[in-house]
């Protein structure tokens, strides 16, 4: 009874950390991105839109991320999460991640012609790279779920099974 109450507070917990990431990121998209345009102002237009787009769906795939979190948490508090449904969640973070990743690249790609310290490119590819590393962690994870719910339903034909019998 103690170990459920202590994963309700924690559900609890990563939804008021996921919201307070959400907010934070429509603060992002409403404010900070503005002012990102224009203090490119004397910028390449081609640079300032691919620098801002590359800003905007970037936190698109942090809030996709976030959506996906929140749906398998409240799968986890009903006790669902060992659904064939939850894939759809769990394809989606892949994706988010793998989006992100290219993203990252693109950016470093972006910022590597310029007066950008090649360090700081490089941090970006490694950005990059954590990111790919993220997506293929959640399909090794994504494995792991498919192999616990073929357990459960192989458990629960043994209990049918045993049922019969009894």
């Amino acid at each position: 009874m103690k170990g459920i109450a202590m994963g309700k507070s924690t559900i609890v917990i990563l939804q008021v950390v996921i919201a307070l990431a959400l907010a934070g990121s429509l603060v992002v998209q409403t404010v900070i991105v503005p002012l990102v345009w224009i203090d490119l102002e004397g910028e390449v237009l081609w640079g300032r839109v691919a620098l801002v787009t590359i800003a905007v769906l970037g936190v698109m795939t942090m809030q996709l991320f976030a959506v996906c979190v929140w749906m398998l948490l409240t799968k986890v508090r009903r006790g669902s999460i060992f659904s064939a449904s939850s894939f759809r969640w769990v394809n989606l973070i892949i994706g988010a991640f793998a989006a992100a990743a290219v993203l990252a690249f693109a950016l470093a790609v972006l910022l590597a012609p310029g007066s950008i310290a090649p360090g700081i490119v490089a941090l970006v590819c490694g950005a990059a790279l954590v990111l790919g590393g993220i997506a293929l962690l959640v399909v090794v994870m994504k494995a792991l779920l498919r192999q616990a719910i073929d357990r459960e339903h192989e458990a629960q034909t043994l209990r049918s099974e045993l049922d019969e019998v009894v």
